[in-house]
């Protein structure tokens, strides 16, 4: 674990969704591959699509079919796969080691902890009821503001909802959007190295710490 900088006591804790705390890859994988069985095409390789679940859509969609957004069929793609992935949202999917414990040990030091996540809530409601994550203080969904991370207009929301400045929060997650959000918003933030983090280095993504497990969390808060 490194930490770059000084981390100031937060009042609460917010962390992103799939790939930070939720191991969600297998179930989106799964409504990917539906995709392509349909059309007569060969799964893809779980571990191709599994580095790219905390890019939602466009993410599995570019592994799977190398196609962007814009690209001719894109949104055909997009409506099946977010329909498949509606009609089979935790069935493999279930907390990362250690997150149970760590959302514990948060609540009984007496930190609220909460939700904000680009899935839409649609997914995330009932998400986070099955798996749960229903101690959550505040939960933001990407479809709650105007904006999606990397703005920080998700974040700024939730550090509304739970009646705290933003300097008063961490932010934790898995993806460099994560880290850009965070930062914008003016929060402190954590890289979640044990989440998917894409094919990058969250070590280069210029967060204020870098977390190996959800556990390590504990420690940088004893600091």
């Amino acid at each position: 674990m490194t930490n770059s900088y000084f981390l100031p006591k937060p009042r609460a804790i917010l962390f992103d969704l799939d790939g930070t705390l939720a191991d969600t890859a297998p179930d989106l994988a799964a409504a990917m591959n539906r995709l392509r069985m349909v059309r007569g095409l060969a799964p893809t390789p779980f571990e191709q699509l599994r580095p790219m679940a905390s890019a939602g859509a466009r993410g599995m969609i570019g592994v799977a079919f190398g196609m962007q957004p814009g690209d001719d069929g894109y949104e055909e793609l997009m409506l099946g796969f977010l329909d498949n992935y509606a009609a089979a949202l935790a069935v493999e999917s279930s907390l990362f080691d250690g997150v149970a414990d760590l959302l514990r040990t948060l609540s009984r030091q007496g930190l609220a902890w909460g939700v904000v996540t680009n899935k839409a809530a649609r997914f995330t409601e009932p998400l986070v009821q099955q798996i749960g994550l229903q101690g959550a203080a505040c939960v933001v969904s990407g479809d709650t503001t105007a904006h999606a991370k990397p703005h920080p207009a998700p974040l700024l929301e939730a550090a509304r909802r739970l009646a705290l400045k933003p300097d008063q929060c961490w932010y934790v997650g898995d993806d460099l959007r994560d880290i850009q959000a965070g930062r914008a918003a003016g929060m402190p933030t954590v890289a979640a190295a044990w989440g998917y983090c894409g094919h990058a280095e969250p070590a280069g993504w210029g967060a204020d710490a870098l977390a190996e497990t959800p556990l390590q969390l504990l420690e940088l808060l004893a600091r």
